[in-house]
């Protein structure tokens, strides 16, 4: 039955490293299409360079020799000592550093240095993740005390989200997320609707099937596994339907993204006692990360204003946290194996004092190391992109990725238009005079119709929301302009107060109608004209407009035809 156990052992590692994929795709959902290659490369290396450093300096802090209750003492025994390595337990204890590094990937996603982001994985990989994770598997101080995390809501899910909260507040915000009135203060919160749900639910089931290796792994007994498969089971299920009613009460419809969150929030509570509570404890377990889960993206969303795209912290942290105290409430030597119990069945108040020490003494270690690596990297290499990159996004200048779904486009259900997948994203300054131009530029576009400078006679096609048409009138005629011709077509823009919700933060709804304004100027320099169309069109989000300039020769070639543009000239 060992051998099984063994054979087991190594499956549910394979299982482990397969929920890479399911934080890559739940990462990638979640977040704009612009950015999805960057993601993609940021969980693969995750992993890749988490190896690494894992073989070099990880594994012996975590599981050499024991110095103090502290520390493991480095080695290279997978080296010097090959025939004798403990392989399983080498790519076992991998797996989960990997996913540790993985967690903060979301919550600092659309704005983070490629490079800044290595350093960092190396970091959490190399040396913060396998010391605290010594202290509990290791033989450390923690273990000692009694201290109970069987797969990791405190030593992985807890420390990742730490690591991801400290990163995205010193990060800052995307550009949009938060309105700010005159003094300062935000008065309004953005959303930013993830490019594809699909992908996102995909790899929430993934990382659930992944759970069952990553809570089950090392039982010891048939017995002890088939619960442990219940518990992982249970717990994220009725979290996802508490998450699902509570979202429908207070926002008067089901979330699709919070209920995904929430499926992984109660697989992230239940994984530290999932050997020691039975079914009662998993159902409480589960109902509170549900409920837990909206509170928290709620919170850092409209109280912290700390922008976590995909809901890490509020899935990791905060539930990591909740799970690893639910220990010292719902623990029972009527699970399998369990020798320990909670205050809730007769245990009194020792093993949750003992699991409150742990998780105080793990997050103090994870606040005070990464903060530290954070602002070194910010002050070595940098640890944003510029505004310019940040709105074109991370596929194309940090990686030469022109998009990573080459060969697809989005098209209104109409069939009238293409749309831009990454349009009508508020760029956080609504005053033209007060805006960068890379904010300029993505609000409204420019586009030359030639390189050869500008002809004698010039055409100008401004694209504007309906709206903005009186006054693009009035300041094409205080220029000069007393000819246009105006034409209704559709486009994408903005509605306000539609009442539709995205994880709880109202959303702009689409809306087609625009006009195209036609004016053809000589004697008026043209960058007077797109000047002044970009200053009236300019509301602070990207799609606000469009203007291309074509010379009159090459609209005259276009309608005419070539044969008749001799004729033509000789007529001027």
């Amino acid at each position: 039955m060992s051998e099984v156990f063994s054979v087991w052992f190594l499956i549910g590692a394979a299982l482990v490293f397969w929920m890479q994929a399911g934080f890559a795709m739940c990462e990638a959902g979640f977040t704009r299409a612009k950015n999805t290659g960057n993601i993609l490369m940021k969980n693969l290396m995750d992993f890749c360079i988490g190896t690494v450093v894992f073989i070099l300096v990880g594994f012996g802090l975590l599981l050499g020799e024991d110095l103090a209750g502290v520390i493991g003492r480095p080695g290279f025994d997978i080296f010097t000592s090959y025939g004798d390595f403990d392989w399983s337990n080498f790519v076992f204890n991998l797996v989960f550093c990997a996913t540790t590094a993985t967690i903060v990937s979301g919550s600092m996603a659309e704005r983070t240095k490629f490079l800044s982001y290595c350093v960092y994985s190396a970091v959490i990989s190399a040396v913060v993740y396998p010391i605290e994770a010594h202290w509990t598997w290791g033989g450390g101080f923690l273990s000692q005390m009694g201290f109970h995390d069987f797969a990791g809501s405190n030593c992985i899910h807890m420390v990742g989200g730490i690591a991801a909260l400290i990163g995205a507040a010193i990060l800052g915000p995307r550009i949009g997320k938060f309105v700010k009135n005159e003094d300062g203060k935000i008065v309004k919160v953005n959303a930013f609707p993830g490019h594809n749900l699909t992908i996102a639910a995909l790899g929430v089931f993934i990382l659930w099937l992944g759970w069952y290796g990553f809570n089950g792994a090392a039982a010891t007994t048939v017995e002890q596994l088939g619960s442990i498969f219940v518990t992982t089971t249970i717990a994220p299920a009725i979290a996802t339907v508490v998450c699902m009613i509570v979202t429908w009460v207070k926002y008067k419809k089901p979330d699709v993204s919070m209920c995904l969150n929430a499926s992984l929030a109660g697989l992230v509570a239940i994984t530290a006692g999932c050997d020691v509570v039975d079914a009662f404890g998993s159902i409480i377990i589960g109902a509170v990360a549900g409920v837990l889960v909206v509170v928290s993206v709620w919170f850092f969303d409209n109280v912290a204003h700390v922008d976590d795209p995909v809901g890490a912290v509020s899935v990791h942290m905060v539930n990591g946290i909740w799970g690893t105290l639910a220990v010292g409430l719902f623990a029972t030597t009527s699970a399998p194996e369990s020798t320990i119990s909670g205050l809730f069945y007769g245990g009194g108040f020792k093993l949750l004092g003992i699991q409150f020490v742990g998780f105080i003494a793990t997050a103090l270690w994870t606040v005070v190391t990464m903060t530290i690596a954070y602002l070194l990297i910010k002050k070595i290499f940098g640890l944003r992109v510029s505004e310019e990159e940040e709105i074109t996004g991370l596929d194309i200048t940090e990686h030469g990725l022109p998009s990573a779904y080459a060969g697809f486009s989005i098209m209104d259900i109409s069939n009238t238009m293409t749309m831009d997948v990454n349009a009508n994203t508020d760029l956080g300054i609504p005053e033209y005079d007060e805006a960068s131009e890379a904010r300029k530029n993505a609000a409204v576009k420019v586009e030359r119709m030639t390189t050869e400078g500008y002809s004698e006679i010039s055409k100008v096609v401004i694209i504007a929301r309906l709206s903005r048409y009186d006054a693009l009138k009035k300041a094409m005629n205080d220029l000069g302009v007393t000819g246009m011709t105006v034409t209704q077509v559709m486009g994408c823009g903005i509605q306000k107060g539609a009442g539709e919700r995205y994880r709880g933060v109202e959303m702009d709804v689409t809306l087609l109608p625009k006009v195209k304004v036609e004016v053809v100027v000589s004697k008026i320099p043209v960058e007077a004209v797109i000047e002044a169309a970009k200053r009236t069109l300019y509301t602070g989000h990207i799609g606000d407009g469009k203007i291309f300039v074509y010379p009159v020769e090459k609209v005259i070639k276009i309608r005419t035809g070539e044969e008749d543009f001799a004729a033509l000239q000789d007529v001027e």
